[in-house]
């Protein structure tokens, strides 16, 4: 498995994978979740997002914003055909990394609070609620904030 930056021509592959690791999710909140009809140009464009492969497949990718005190997660997605082989971690474990080396000293998310699944894999990785908000683009669902400082070890 390697890590790189995505390029322009990377754009539909974002997209695509995106849509699919979402779909789940689409399907449980009835409409797409917010990282499903992003447009990603401008976030590549910026470095922000990052393409996990396994040989000449995209098995994963997640966005990750730099800002002054904290790195803010965006997206984890894992194409569905690598789902179930511990990616998501590996995403999670590079943000904590990247975070690091941009010399912050926490790594932040947001997920909606319908998907327990990942809110529990975050808790199980060293993040903490940090607040629950009305999303203000999709009136009726609910925003966990949750954070991270990046000098804790991730459980294994």
């Amino acid at each position: 498995m390697t890590t790189r930056r995505a390029l322009a021509s990377d754009l539909q592959t974002v997209v695509s994978l995106t849509t699919a690791a979402y779909a789940p999710y689409t399907a449980l909140l009835g409409a797409p979740p917010i990282p499903v009809t992003e447009d990603y140009a401008p976030r590549i464009e910026r470095g922000e997002v990052w393409l996990l492969e396994s040989g000449d497949e995209l098995a994963g990718l997640i966005v990750i914003e730099r800002h002054p005190d904290h790195a803010m997660i965006f997206s984890v997605a894992v194409s569905p055909a690598f789902q179930g082989k511990k990616l998501g971690i590996a995403l999670l474990n590079f943000a904590d990394e990247q975070t690091r080396l941009w010399g912050l000293p926490e790594v932040r998310l947001y997920t909606n609070a319908r998907m327990e699944r990942n809110i529990a894999l975050y808790t199980a990785y060293g993040f903490h609620e940090t607040g629950r908000r009305p999303n203000p683009y999709r009136p009726g669902w609910t925003v966990v904030d949750m954070a991270k400082p990046v000098n804790d070890i991730a459980p294994a």
